[in-house]
């Protein structure tokens, strides 16, 4: 699958304080019209309060925390970001990868995100009831684990509100999986509430 937009690559800035996004498809704006995802929506919102910060989005559609894994370190050399945000481990559920793998990949690249000095938010993510309630439990707490572990700040569910919402089938595009486009200022909300600390 095509990597997210290349708007987010050239938006840095000399001096500015890089906010770097590592994700799946769920922050690559996939089946959106560009510059209608979350992760353009936050970059949209930082200039238009004048924020020094800027945002580059990393994230490529079907992405594993494996492949995360592998991408970051050259990812973190080439933006020297301040802060990452690791939204990563969906494709892991959806591809029935073992748990204890997502774990120590996500732990690694928060590890190695800390080592380049930079913030780390982890973005939580929940599997549908069909996955049985003791692999939902276990799967949606392993990000909470790594953030606590790693002293990462957490974003309890991306989809917090959407997928848990009243109006959630009409949400989603026609794959059930991946979020409407009226969904994603929803999903910026609840990363939001968590960023903007860091960015103060």
């Amino acid at each position: 699958m095509a990597c997210a937009p290349a708007w987010a690559a050239s938006s840095e800035k000399r001096g500015s304080q890089t906010v770097l996004v590592v994700g799946d498809s769920l922050s690559a704006e996939y089946g959106l019209k560009r510059g209608s995802g979350w992760v353009a929506l936050l970059a949209a919102q930082l200039a238009q309060r004048k924020s020094a910060a800027t945002v580059v989005n990393a994230s490529i559609s079907g992405d594993t925390t494996s492949g995360g894994r592998s991408r970051l370190p050259p990812l973190l050399a080439q933006h020297q970001p301040a802060i990452v945000i690791l939204e990563l481990g969906g494709n892991d559920a959806l591809r029935g990868l073992p748990l204890a793998m997502t774990r120590d990949n996500l732990g690694a690249m928060a590890q190695a995100a800390k080592a380049a000095g930079a913030r780390v938010v982890v973005v939580g993510m929940q599997v549908p009831p069909n996955y049985g309630r003791q692999y939902g439990d276990e799967f949606a707490g392993l990000f909470a684990a790594v953030a606590k572990a790693q002293g990462a700040a957490l974003v309890p569910f991306l989809l917090a509100g959407i997928a848990d919402g009243p109006q959630a089938e009409a949400m989603f595009q026609a794959d059930r999986i991946h979020p409407k486009e009226a969904a994603h200022p929803l999903m910026l909300a609840n990363v939001w509430r968590v960023l903007d600390p860091l960015l103060r």
